[in-house]
């Protein structure tokens, strides 16, 4: 499964789960079609609107302006946040919860079932981790 991450911080590099790749440039979230892109919050800023890109499931931070969104092309699009509307979030910051509000499709047809997860261990701030924990779920890492 051919995934990636834009806007990731080089210390996250040693967490992405196996196949994952760091992607460093908004040229290089285009260069290919993606079965699963999360996009940091610092990545949802970078893409200006005009860049295109292709996924299977895009995840992206609930807060993330409509007008900074690029055009997409994907088949399913997953927010995370601190919001009840998002996709994935805690349930619980002290001791940290990640929480799968809805079913999430993978990108090799399985189902993440609603859920939540225990955390425990995560350094602090622990929503700052949202898109890579989202990424470890879809490969199946629970």
């Amino acid at each position: 499964m051919e995934s990636g991450i834009y806007g990731c911080p080089a210390r996250w590099k040693a967490f992405l789960p196996p196949g994952a790749r760091r992607v460093r440039t908004r040229a290089g979230v285009g260069k290919r079609a993606w079965a699963a892109l999360a996009l940091t919050p610092d990545g949802c800023r970078k893409l200006r609107a005009g860049a295109e890109l292709s996924c299977g499931l895009l995840l992206l931070p609930g807060n993330c302006p409509a007008e900074q969104w690029p055009r997409l092309r994907a088949g399913r699009v997953a927010s995370y946040g601190l919001s009840p509307r998002d996709s994935l979030t805690f349930s619980s910051l002290q001791e940290p919860v990640l929480c799968v509000q809805r079913a999430l499709p993978t990108p090799d047809g399985g189902v993440i079932e609603p859920q939540e997860i225990p955390l425990p261990g995560l350094p602090a701030p622990v929503e700052e981790f949202l898109p890579l924990l989202g990424l470890w779920l879809l490969y199946g890492y629970r």
